[in-house]
């Protein structure tokens, strides 16, 4: 059953129907609990949300040990621009650990993972976080909204031509976006010593989000020290998530695992 992500009006709502109302979805571990919990932020251009890049995830994530949550955020199809996606992005992070606390799971390890457009949301959030407003009489609101690590799947990264895509980058900043959005936006340029350990995976064959985003937010990572692992393979199209019997996906989950396993997510 979804939960609200806000227990007021959200900020910047444009409406009170289903779509202005940004929700949870919780999927529990189906093995052994981990202590871990990781929120699914679904692709789909800022449009719509893919269900095999939310639902789909979070079972696999849940059949781990991982307490996985599917965010519903807020989309430019309803309407709605940044930073109403970052500001649910960074909600969810916020309940989540407080969640976590009561629920006696570790709110030090709070992943977010997200495919095409999730993922250029994961790019965000982890390079556009806070510690939380300690004088809030919320109490999800003085939790931080720094994941402690990323997953970004075949990502969008930059809204810079000539590697954006344009479909996201028109539904997030509108039509015609000033250069210092586009340049708040592009997350290889905003990555700092502090942004979160992050699993970047693509294909170099993808051709709607080239993988020349992947390899631009790999290397600002790694200008940055920040710890990351990236996983490139030769083809595959755009969108593969865990792959299907007659479109498999690269081996990219076993090597999450293998990362995961060396940040005592699983």
């Amino acid at each position: 059953m979804p939960i609200l992500l806000y227990h007021f009006r959200a900020p910047g709502s444009l409406g009170d129907q289903s779509h202005d109302r940004p929700t949870l979805t919780s999927f529990p571990p189906t093995s052994k609990p981990t202590g871990a919990s990781v929120i699914v932020f679904p692709g789909g251009g800022y449009g719509m949300l893919a269900p095999h890049e939310g639902e789909a995830y979070a079972q696999w994530l849940a059949s781990h040990g991982i307490h996985a949550w599917v965010l519903q955020y807020r989309l430019g199809t309803h309407g709605y621009r940044h930073p109403a996606m970052l500001h649910d992005a960074a909600r969810s992070v916020r309940m989540v650990r407080h969640l976590a606390r009561e629920q006696g799971l570790d709110p030090s390890r709070i992943g977010v993972m997200g495919s095409s457009a999730g993922g250029h949301l994961v790019a965000t959030i982890i390079t556009k976080f806070d510690a939380g407003d300690p004088k809030s009489t919320d109490p999800i609101e003085r939790e931080s909204s720094r994941p402690d690590l990323g997953i970004l799947c075949y990502p969008v990264i930059t809204m810079k031509a000539p590697h954006a895509h344009e479909g996201s980058r028109e539904n997030l900043l509108g039509g015609f976006p000033s250069a210092e959005l586009v340049e708040l936006l592009s997350a290889e340029l905003q990555v700092t010593a502090r942004t979160s350990p992050a699993f970047i995976w693509h294909t170099v064959a993808d051709n709607a989000v080239p993988v020349e985003n992947a390899l631009a937010f790999a290397q600002a990572l790694r200008r940055a020290n920040v710890p990351f692992a990236m996983s490139l393979y030769e083809t595959g199209v755009h969108g593969l998530g865990l792959g299907t019997p007659e479109q498999p996906a690269p081996p990219w989950a076993n090597d999450l695992l293998f990362w995961l396993a060396e940040h005592k997510f699983v």
